[in-house]
């Protein structure tokens, strides 16, 4: 039979793991609404940028104090020329900024020159089902290759990161799958380039390819859903203690 001493001590020892489980799962649930009141704050603060009417792009002395959590999705209007440069695809099967792009195809992203001389890398507009083939994207990026200025008015974006699954470029086919235009830049031989990209709005060629637009950004907000279950954890376990505890105190 198991001794007095012993089972008092695995008692403390369950019940401490309880606690300590119980707090963790408490401590989730509260970090849980913590980011969900930082999504809101976020959404909102998108919600207002996007809405906004287009400010002067800042000035190249501004550029390196910019950031994605103060300036994403701001929008802006200023005048540029594309420059006759090689263009680069990048692939999506969606979008979760543009409600009117919910097929598979190709961002085209060609770099602008203001006329201070620095570049700026143009997310130009989506076109469709142009991962195997460049034929289309060509034909319209060199549409937009002119040499005259153009009014352009978009949204600052920054790059992403590549993710550890995320497939690898094809120089051949000048196609990435990861919004980058600093690798573009590089591989491509773009030169110096903002260290943002814009997002087209305006002008909208008279084809519609590619395809610019307005954006309207759609963060999920699951973070209730992940909060209610953690808590509901440590609601069960706290349970589950309290019949394990009374069953024990009546065997005894």
């Amino acid at each position: 039979m198991t001794s007095a001493p012993s089972r008092k001590t695995s008692s403390r020892a369950f019940a401490a793991f309880t606690v300590l489980m119980v707090a963790l799962f408490i401590g989730l649930g509260v970090w849980q609404l913590q980011r969900r009141a930082a999504k809101h704050a976020l959404i909102a603060a998108l919600t207002d940028r996007v809405a906004a009417a287009p400010a002067p792009l800042p000035p190249p002395s501004e550029w390196r104090a910019l950031t994605p959590e103060r300036d994403e999705f701001r929008r802006v209007s200023f005048t540029a020329a594309y420059a006759k440069l090689p263009d680069a695809m990048v692939y999506s099967a969606g979008s979760a900024v543009r409600e009117d792009v919910s097929g598979p195809g190709t961002w085209a992203f060609l770099p602008a020159r203001l006329g201070s001389g620095e570049t700026v890398v143009i997310d130009a507009g989506f076109v469709a089902n142009t991962m195997q083939e460049r034929s289309v994207q060509d034909r319209a990026a060199a549409k937009l290759v002119t040499g005259e200025p153009v009014t352009i008015t978009g949204y600052l974006r920054f790059p992403e990161a590549a993710g550890l699954l995320t497939a690898a470029e094809n120089r051949d086919k000048r196609l990435w799958f990861t919004r980058d235009h600093h690798a573009m830049a590089r591989t491509l031989g773009w030169g110096e380039v903002a260290p943002f990209y814009i997002d087209l709005e305006t002008p909208v060629p008279d084809n519609g390819i590619p395809k610019p637009g307005p954006l309207s950004p759609h963060l999920r907000d699951e973070h209730m859903q992940y909060a209610i279950t953690w808590f509901a954890l440590a609601a069960a376990l706290i349970v589950a203690f309290a019949v394990w505890a009374r069953a024990r105190r009546n065997g005894a």
